[in-house]
């Protein structure tokens, strides 16, 4: 079995890039609306009353990542990719780690300790956003330095 190449033009890479953000606009728009009125719903059981006070904070790196795709659409250079996604992953080590502080979950019905699994979770996506904000941090500064070079 032989896998081919193809050949794809600059402008259809980036109508695919440009769909993808719209894509990503769309569900952080559905996503802000669900963390707004998940309680109201009652679809979790397991989240308490604490939840109100990570509702901001879900909802600034909702925004920021509508925001960031906004940007992408219009512009989508690497050096304001990488900048952005800096931002977007610095806020979500913060909103992650309000919500580990808070930890807005019961879990005491349950037979399993899912408390231990979820702060595991919350502790693994803290590391990767940092990780991705230092290497989008490092690649822009990379960038500058080679525009400077020139």
């Amino acid at each position: 079995m032989s896998t081919r190449q193809v050949d794809v033009s600059p402008e259809l890479r980036k109508t695919g890039r440009r769909f993808g953000y719209g894509v990503a606009i769309v569900i952080n728009i559905a996503m802000l609306i669900v963390v707004q009125n998940i309680v109201a719903w009652g679809w979790l059981p397991f989240l308490t009353d604490e939840f109100a006070e990570v509702v901001p904070w879900i909802s600034l790196s909702l925004s920021i990542s509508i925001l960031a795709n906004i940007i992408y659409e219009l512009n989508d250079s690497p050096p304001v990719k990488s900048a952005g996604q800096v931002v977007v992953n610095v806020i979500s080590v913060l909103v992650t780690y309000q919500i580990f502080t808070v930890f807005p979950f019961d879990f005491s019905t349950y037979s399993f300790d899912w408390g231990v699994v979820i702060r595991i979770v919350l502790i693994l996506a803290m590391v990767g956003a940092g990780i991705g904000a230092a290497t989008e941090a490092i690649k822009l500064a990379a960038m500058a330095r080679e525009k400077g070079r020139t």
